[in-house]
């Protein structure tokens, strides 16, 4: 008989539950750092959520090498001083030195 639900070619809205390899979102929240490089790669991550499970490596990887390369631009940047002299310690300055105790007080 045509139109009944054994016949019907669609799968049911319930059988996207059933399959334990359909992408399900993980529902993790993701925080801003305030650094747009890393918040960029962070953001990345929610790709996976529509992944099945064999894409999330190629995700990860991604995100991996992001971070990894931002972190490398923090190191390779030039420390610039607020003012001159800022970035040079300092010379030591010598300790004062106590008064003899032996001195004599008038």
């Amino acid at each position: 008989m045509p139109g009944t639900a054994a016949e019907d070619p669609r799968p049911s809205p319930d059988a996207a539950d059933d399959d334990p390899a359909a992408p399900a979102p993980l529902g993790v929240s993701r925080t801003p750092t305030g650094h747009a490089d890393v918040d960029a790669r962070l953001e990345r991550l929610a790709d996976a959520d529509h992944l099945t499970t064999d894409g999330h490596l190629e995700v990860y990887e991604d995100v991996h090498r992001g971070l990894r390369d931002a972190l490398t631009a923090l190191d390779a940047r030039p420390v610039t001083p607020a003012h001159p002299g800022a970035g040079t310690p300092a010379p030591p300055q010598p300790y004062p030195r106590p008064s003899s105790p032996y001195q004599s007080r008038s």
